[in-house]
């Protein structure tokens, strides 16, 4: 049996730590037992090294997105617009609402107001049954049928006798008598003008030579066709400003007779 030979005997290899690299100093601030004599640094002094230090955040730069900054300033620039116009509707519509209904009523070019000339007729509270007879054509006041027509926006399409239409004047009503040969478009935009409109009935008039006659307790106002702004301006200062019974005097519970003949 052979033996092997033995090489030579191996030496462990030393690395040798370079002062300069900070491998094996003990960390600043460490324990006692790590340092000599045992002894802790106070605070800074008598330590030679220093602690990591404080990493900066880096700051990223972005570029401001002007689109919706752009949308917002033209909601709030339309938003102020529609407010501002709104503001001045208002104080425009209180403006002429403070000026009397009267007044308004004057200013209607061609109005015909007989409560000035004529103020026996319009004393009101003239009940007297049967057939009547009337100076104006249509009428505007006077005697009248202890019963009112119906007028809380009704359209007749035939006829209403005068003694319940003047009934009606007396309770605050406006009265758009219109000529019966009227094409229907015409007699659709003066329906419209009263259809549901509380205080408010039309009917044709035989003998009429305007297209309209409007009429109030005590005013009158001829025009020659539908379109006319004197009409709604008529309206506007007349319906219910005209009673002489006061802004509750019915006009629902009354008849709605149509022809020329009065009822009872």
């Amino acid at each position: 049996m052979s033996m092997s030979t033995p090489g030579p005997e191996r030496v462990p290899s030393t690395v040798k730590v370079d002062k300069t690299t900070g491998q094996g100093k003990p960390p600043a601030g460490g324990s006692g037992a790590n340092r000599p004599g045992g002894s802790r640094p106070s605070g800074n002094k008598g330590g030679k090294g220093k602690g990591r230090k404080p990493v900066t955040p880096v700051k990223v730069a972005g570029g401001r997105n002007w689109g919706p900054i752009a949308v917002a300033g033209l909601v709030v620039v339309v938003a102020v617009g529609i407010i501002g116009w709104g503001v001045l509707a208002s104080v425009k519509t209180d403006k002429q609402n403070a000026v009397p209904w009267e007044e308004r009523a004057a200013a209607i070019t061609g109005l015909v107001n007989y409560r000035e000339t004529n103020p026996d007729l319009v004393k009101g509270s003239q009940h007297k049954s049967g057939t009547l007879t009337y100076e104006q054509s249509p009428p505007v006041a006077g005697e009248h049928n202890p019963t009112w027509e119906n007028c809380n926006g009704v359209v007749y399409t035939e006829q209403i006798p005068n003694e319940h239409a003047v009934h009606s004047l007396e309770h605050g009503t406006v009265w758009l008598a219109y000529r019966p040969d009227l094409p229907a478009d015409q007699v659709a935009t003066l329906a419209a003008k009263v259809e549901g409109k509380e205080k408010t009935m039309m009917s044709p008039f035989p003998g009429l030579t305007n297209a309209v006659s409007l009429q109030a307790w005590g005013y009158q106002l001829k025009v020659d066709t539908v379109d006319d702004p004197r009409i709604d301006e008529f309206i506007k200062s007349l319906r219910v400003n005209a009673s002489i019974e006061g802004p509750t005097a019915l006009c629902d519970r009354g008849v709605s007779v149509t022809g020329s003949t009065p009822q009872g």
